[in-house]
């Protein structure tokens, strides 16, 4: 369910592109539609976190300025910048506080060596880095329509990839679960 909710703004978004053909009424949907993602997750939760916060400010920032500038280049940026400000969140972790962001997101379900932790997260790094490089490189590269389904489809797409290759990467070096006392 969260998953859903977390892309429904951008089912949306694709959905009016795909309706209208307009990437500006597309992205004038897009904003309130992710404001009432944040009030939805506030009044389930309670909370919203950092990283969504971020990118409701970018939404309404970039989105903002492709409406006001009539400039599609604006709301073309905006999944570049949310993936590499995610890059320059993951990197700080690796030097401050105890544990890497992928540490506090799995550690309680998954018991890894600290090094591991660590390259995990920064191959999280370079495929937000990566991620981003090849948002830019389609936007300027293909047609709006092609950037579109890009956002959509290839970002998941590659997304789910890479989070498959991390399970593999993960199952070849987990612990083994500690054996109770008298088993």
């Amino acid at each position: 369910m969260k998953i859903l909710l977390d892309f429904l703004p951008v089912i949306v978004f694709f959905a009016v592109y795909k309706y209208t053909g307009d990437i500006l009424i597309a992205t004038a949907v897009l904003i309130p539609a992710t404001l009432l993602q944040m009030l939805y997750t506030w009044r389930v939760q309670k909370k919203i976190e950092t990283m969504q916060l971020v990118t409701l400010a970018l939404v309404v920032l970039l989105g903002g300025a492709t409406l006001l500038f009539q400039d599609k280049a604006f709301i073309q940026w905006k999944p570049t910048v949310v993936n590499w400000l995610f890059a320059v969140g993951f990197v700080g972790t690796q030097f401050i506080g105890k544990k890497t962001v992928v540490e506090r997101l799995m550690g309680s379900s998954i018991e890894l060596p600290q090094q591991i932790w660590r390259r995990l997260n920064l191959i999280w790094v370079v495929f937000f880095i990566a991620l981003g490089i090849v948002n830019l490189y389609v936007a300027y590269s293909f047609s709006e329509e092609t950037w579109v389904n890009f956002k959509l489809f290839g970002m998941l797409g590659l997304t789910f990839i890479f989070i498959i290759a991390q399970g593999v990467y993960i199952s070849r070096h987990a612990k083994e679960p500690e054996q109770e006392a008298g088993n």
